[in-house]
């Protein structure tokens, strides 16, 4: 799972596996590690909520997608989910999680497990 974080907005990209075992488990995660410290992405589903949410709590940034719009999404054609957050400071925060594509130049990646891109 990629996080690209800028500014308001998160957006976490999964690849085949990762939207299977997601859907599967109701959640996924991964970690970076900084020597003593570790920070934490994970996705999960959660019952009763309407739209994406998202916490920061002890290194770990975990957002909620709706459990509905895990039961299918592996094997449907929808790429993605997207939300925008409202915070008590009156900001918002945008919160995109969606399939990882195949990049169209080249990638010194693994992206074997991408889905195909559907512009090639």
């Amino acid at each position: 799972m990629k996080i690209r974080i800028k500014g308001n907005s998160i957006r976490l990209r999964l690849t085949r596996t990762e939207v299977e075992t997601f859907c599967a488990e109701r959640e996924f995660g991964d970690k970076t590690e900084f020597g003593t410290n570790t920070f934490f992405y994970v996705l999960k589903a959660k019952d009763k909520i309407k739209h994406m949410e998202a916490s920061f709590k002890e290194n770990t940034i975990t957002v909620f997608i709706p459990a509905e719009n895990c039961n299918s999404w592996a094997n449907s054609a929808t790429i993605g989910y997207n939300a925008e957050m409202p915070l008590s400071n009156g900001q918002t925060l945008k919160i995109l999680v969606e399939k990882d594509f195949v990049c169209m130049d080249e990638r010194l990646e693994d992206q074997s497990d991408n889905y195909p891109n559907p512009k090639l």
